[in-house]
C-alpha cells in the first residue's frame, strides 16, 4: 500500500449534519455544505467528527455522510472520517472508513471513562494497529495524552501524521512540538479555534479546524492570511469586531458550538436549518437574533468579493 504520510494543513474544513423536518439526515444539504468548503478554498475535508455530530448518527448515516464526503470532494481535498466511542465501535468504523476510500481518520476520545496514561495507549494502539491509514490524535476531554505515552505511539506507528489539540495546555503543547518536531503536523482543534491561533501559530501549529469556514469562510481566510503575513492590526481589528461576538455567544450555552454554525448557515442561506440532535439545543430566539447582527454587521465591515450575500 503506498500511502502519502502527510496531514493536511491549512484551514481544515469540518461539515455539519444538516436534518430535514422530520429529523432524518439532509445528503443534498451535506453535500452541498461540503463542495462550498472546498470551493472556498478549505484544505481538507474531516467528515462525521465533532461539527458533523459523530455522537448522535448512526452507523448508517455514518457510512452515508463518508460517501457523500467523497464524492462531493471529487478528489479535490483529502478526506478524513471522525472514528473513537467505545473500542468495539471505533474499529468497526476504522474498517468502514478503509473500505469506502477515505485518506486517514482523526481519533475522537474514548467513551465516557477517563483511562491512566497505559490504558490510553493501548486504546490508541489498538485502532492504529487495525489500519495503514493516515490517524491524527486527539487531545480532548478524557483523552490527554503526555509526551512520554505520544512519543511510545509516535515511535511505534508511522501512520500517525498528526496531533489535534482541543485541551488547551500550552506547556504540554510545547514540551510536544519542541520535542516531536516536524515528525507531526499540530492542528488547532480548540472550540472556535480562531481564538486562539495567534498563540497557536507561534509554537508551530500550521493548521487549524474552521467551524466559521461553513458560513463565513471569506473571514477564515482573511484572517488566516492576516496571521501568517504578521498583519497585526487587522488581526486584531477581526478579532475584536468578528471573533469575540460571535464566541460569546458561542459560549452562552453548550452545545452551541455545533448549534452556532448550523444557524450561521441559515442566516447565510445556505441550506442547513439550526435543527440538531439531543442533548444538543438549537440557538435559543435571542442568541439567533444576536448571530444575524454580529454576520450582518461583520458583512458590511469585510464584504463578500462575490454574489453570495445574507439573507434579507
Amino acid at each position: 500500500m503506498s500511502i502519502v504520510r502527510k496531514a493536511p494543513t491549512g484551514i481544515l474544513g469540518f461539515p455539519t449534519a444538516p436534518y430535514k423536518e422530520d429529523g432524518s439526515l439532509d445528503v443534498p444539504a451535506l453535500t452541498a455544505n461540503i463542495q462550498f468548503l472546498v470551493k472556498e478554498g478549505l484544505s481538507s475535508i474531516f467528515i462525521a467528527c465533532g461539527s458533523g455530530e459523530f455522537h448522535a448518527i448512526s452507523k448508517g448515516e455514518y457510512q452515508v455522510m463518508i460517501e457523500t464526503a467523497l464524492k462531493a470532494a471529487d478528489g479535490k481535498v483529502p478526506v478524513y472520517s471522525g472514528v473513537g466511542g467505545n473500542i468495539s465501535s471505533a474499529l468497526e468504523l476504522v474498517q468502514l472508513s478503509e473500505d469506502l476510500g477515505v485518506e486517514g481518520y482523526l481519533i475522537l476520545p474514548p467513551y465516557l471513562i477517563t483511562g491512566e496514561q497505559e490504558g490510553l495507549y493501548h486504546y490508541y494502539k489498538t485502532i492504529l494497529e487495525h489500519s495503514e491509514l493516515n490517524a491524527i490524535l486527539y487531545q480532548r476531554d478524557n483523552a490527554i495524552l503526555n509526551l512520554p505515552t505520544l512519543q511510545r505511539l509516535v515511535d511505534e506507528f508511522p501512520q500517525i501524521v498528526g496531533i489535534k489539540d482541543g485541551h488547551g495546555d500550552m506547556e504540554l503543547n510545547l514540551e510536544i512540538t519542541q520535542t516531536l518536531g516536524d515528525r507531526l503536523e499540530y492542528l488547532n482543534g480548540m472550540p472556535f479555534a480562531e481564538i486562539t491561533m495567534p498563540a497557536y501559530l507561534n509554537i508551530g501549529f500550521r493548521s487549524y479546524s474552521s467551524a466559521m469556514s461553513n458560513y463565513i469562510p471569506h473571514i477564515s481566510r482573511l484572517y488566516f492570511d492576516a496571521l501568517q503575513k504578521g498583519n497585526q492590526e487587522l488581526v486584531r481589528d477581526i478579532y475584536v469586531n468578528v471573533l469575540l461576538p460571535l464566541n460569546k455567544i458561542r459560549k452562552s450555552k453548550k452545545g452551541y458550538a455545533v448549534s452556532l454554525i448550523k444557524a450561521g448557515m441559515e442566516i447565510m442561506g445556505l441550506g442547513v436549518a439550526n435543527t440538531v440532535r439531543p442533548p444538543i439545543v438549537p440557538l435559543s430566539e435571542d442568541d439567533y437574533r444576536d448571530l444575524e447582527s454580529v454576520i450582518k454587521a461583520t458583512l458590511e465591515r469585510y464584504p463578500i468579493e462575490s454574489k453570495e450575500s445574507i439573507r434579507s
